[in-house]
């Protein structure tokens, strides 16, 4: 990626949220900041025989609500989060559908695994009842463009319509792709973020097998502890996070509440491993670097990182190698936090609720904690905030976002 023309401007109008410490932006950012635990006991299914039995699941989503209750029943639990996610940034950004452009209003999601939970169920069906008993629904019910293509219809939007499937970056590389989508011109309104719903057996089961997971399951609330000297894994979680973004001529126009600014994207690949960063965090720089280079940014411009931070032993320490290779001795001065800690790991759909959080924090001027940091571990010794939020003049925010097949990237939020 080359720099970016720093005049064609891109901004946030609009916030939506369903996560395991809210539904809703309120509630979510209210906890996020008082430092409580969306992490508990999973309730989803029987987890005997488990290592890990915790998870952040969404709690008390009434999916009718907000949803006609007839599509509810043919729409899997992450395209619900992302519909629901939509309508609140749709509502926040003031936007009219009698009078928007429905050529110029995009869609772009990313999720890790679609619709996990629709293929272990209807798989169920196959073996236990045949084959003329899987649902007609049952395609469209798994496919991961389906969070794209339900908004799309909901709000006629008929511009750039599209999925990013890249594991655990999904999220940001989506509220990237969608910047890009507005910078070039194809676009002057998109929604954009990540949504993931696989708190299922198999995905648990999976994941364990990878012994990525935490198996604190006696604390649950305590178990996500990114940088922490006894981290011993991440805790899954679910939701969906979705922005609003405009051309912020399109937004000046009509008045618009302007909640901030995207600064730059940066993306990049570590050509390394299937599930491993490198020990140095060489790819995960690079994408901080094309992102500040994007933004027309040094990084002594950076006022905070929302860092990946999953709680793995891997993860925290190359991530914490890559802010000292971006920012050298300035790294010190920055404080860096992780929202997993409270949320757990929404895989594709941790850098939409993360960016929500960004955006947050610069409109708040409050650093949201890493909660559970008891005991610093020497290869992580930056600034996690730990265990309490933290009221600073914030102007920039950086969101990072790692995942699996060596995917990295990167958002910088300006306030507004």
């Amino acid at each position: 990626m080359g720099a970016q023309d720093c005049s064609r401007r891109v901004v946030v109008t609009g916030l939506g949220l369903v996560s395991p410490v809210g539904i809703g932006v309120k509630e979510g950012w209210d906890n996020i900041v008082s430092g409580r635990s969306g992490i508990g006991p999973v309730t989803k299914f029987d987890t005997k025989g488990y290592s890990c039995r915790i998870a952040g699941e969404v709690k008390d989503f009434e999916p009718e609500r907000f949803i006609n209750a007839k599509l509810v029943k043919r729409l899997d639990p992450f395209v619900q989060y992302a519909i629901v996610a939509s309508k609140e940034a749709w509502e926040d950004s003031g936007l009219d559908s009698s009078t928007a452009d429905p050529e110029r209003i995009g869609v772009i999601t990313g999720c890790g695994l679609g619709g996990l939970s629709s293929i272990e169920y209807f798989r169920d069906i196959l073996v236990n009842r045949g084959p003329r008993r899987v649902s007609p629904f049952f395609i469209p019910m798994a496919i991961p463009n389906m969070a794209s293509g339900q908004i799309s219809i909901l709000f006629n939007a008929k511009g750039p319509n599209t999925v990013v499937c890249t594991a655990c970056a999904a999220g940001t590389h989506a509220i990237g792709q969608a910047f890009k989508e507005i910078q070039r011109g194809a676009a002057d309104i998109m929604f954009c973020g990540g949504t993931e719903a696989v708190i299922t057996e198999l995905a648990l089961a999976g994941f364990a097998s990878l012994k990525a997971l935490s198996t604190r399951n006696e604390e649950p609330d305590r178990a996500s502890r990114p940088f922490e000297r006894d981290r011993d894994g991440f805790v899954i979680g679910e939701g969906a996070g979705i922005l609003i973004i405009e051309s912020l001529d399109h937004a000046e126009r009509r008045g618009a509440r302007i909640r901030a600014e995207i600064g730059g994207f940066g993306l990049s690949g570590d050509a390394f491993h299937m599930t491993a960063p490198p020990d140095d965090g060489e790819g995960g720089a690079r994408a901080m670097k094309e992102a500040l280079k994007d933004a027309c940014m040094t990084p002594q411009d950076i006022d905070y990182i929302n860092a990946h931070g999953t709680s793995t032993p891997l993860n925290d320490s190359c991530e914490t190698k890559a802010i000292k290779a971006v920012f050298g001795e300035y790294a010190y001065k920055i404080p860096v936090s992780s929202t997993k800690s409270m949320t757990g790991h929404l895989l594709g759909g941790a850098g939409g609720v993360e960016a929500v959080f960004s955006v947050k924090a610069l409109e708040d001027g409050v650093v949201p904690p890493t909660i559970n940091y008891e005991h610093p571990d020497p290869e992580c010794d930056l600034d996690y905030v730990p265990n309490e939020a933290r009221k600073m003049d914030i102007h920039t925010a950086m969101s990072n976002s790692f995942g699996f097949g060596g995917t990295n990237g990167v958002l910088i939020f300006k306030r507004a």
